[in-house]
């Protein structure tokens, strides 16, 4: 799995993954978005559509950051999640809790104002 992060317009960070988001790769993931946090960046589109598993460390990862953001007026919402994470995303009821995008191109229609 790797991360990548990367500033777009409005001052909103995509921060993608890609492989698998379990015990070995999520503190990659949770360290790139406290680093971005912590420097006051509060809005984030999460870009799995190259993500290929999650298991609840790297769910707990993304709602720790999505507490995080909301707690400082940002917002942090997801896309690109294949049929088996959509599954996972509802069975836990977070399909509810994160707005959740098709397409990256999707996301970025979002209004984070």
């Amino acid at each position: 799995m790797s991360v990548s992060c990367q500033q777009m317009d409005g001052n909103v960070w995509v921060v993608s993954s890609r492989g698998r988001l379990d015990q070995s790769m999520t503190p990659q993931l949770e360290q790139s978005l406290s680093e971005l946090l912590d420097s006051g960046h509060d809005r984030f589109i999460v870009d799995l559509s190259e993500a290929t598993y999650i298991n609840s460390g790297g769910l707990r990862c993304l709602v720790s950051a999505w507490r995080r953001t909301q707690a400082q007026g940002g917002d942090l919402v997801l896309c690109g999640l294949n049929a088996r994470l959509e599954e996972i995303f509802s069975l836990v009821g977070f399909d509810r809790v994160f707005q959740i995008y098709a397409t990256y191109e999707d996301a970025q229609k979002h209004d984070f104002t």
